[in-house]
């Protein structure tokens, strides 16, 4: 097998908060623990900005209202890694600046440096970071898994349109028990 990496995106308690789901966090603890007792890297992929957000243009529609807003510690706060998923040493961590894993960001590097050819997806929302960076890998090549059960969008349709009907085309989509089982 071609060397792995689980990606945990957008999973921060900003975003968690409003994704409801009493088993998501749970689960994605365990197969993040599973991960690392295989032996695959974990590498955390978060969108943040810097203070006063130079980087975000106001016609950016789901940024936009950030464009020039004074830093906030409730804010700062609010993009951490959610603690029950949270990174521990030697996990890696990715800044984006836009909704895809790599925009804006190191993640292609990281990834190229380390050797990875298979990306496992994991995160926040299927809509959006999910979708968005399984496009942009199929287009580099990886080899790639979506964890069904690992996504949460706020459309439980959509959800189930992405993971049965349009990431089969460019992934494998399995449950997390599945992949775990297979390590």
């Amino acid at each position: 097998m071609s060397a792995s990496a689980l990606l945990v995106m957008d999973v921060q308690r900003a975003v968690v908060a409003r994704y409801p789901d009493p088993d998501y966090l749970p689960r994605l603890r365990s197969t993040i623990d599973a991960a690392r007792g295989a032996g695959v890297p974990v590498i955390y992929v978060s969108v943040g900005f810097r203070p006063g957000g130079p980087e975000i243009s106001p016609r950016n529609r789901m940024f936009g209202r950030l464009a020039g807003a004074p830093a906030h510690p409730a804010a700062e706060e609010g993009m951490q890694v959610h603690p029950d998923v949270a990174p521990e040493p030697g996990d890696i961590v990715v800044v984006k600046r836009r909704v895809s894993g790599f925009a804006g960001s190191d993640l292609e590097m990281v990834l190229r440096a380390g050797g990875f050819e298979h990306l496992v997806l994991a995160g926040i929302a299927t809509s959006g970071v999910v979708l968005s960076t399984l496009r942009q890998a199929a287009d580099l090549d990886f080899g790639l898994t979506v964890l069904a059960d690992g996504c949460l969008d706020s459309d439980a349709e959509v959800h189930r349109v992405l993971t049965e009907k349009v990431f089969p085309m460019q992934a494998d989509v399995v449950t997390s028990a599945e992949w775990v089982a297979g390590l």
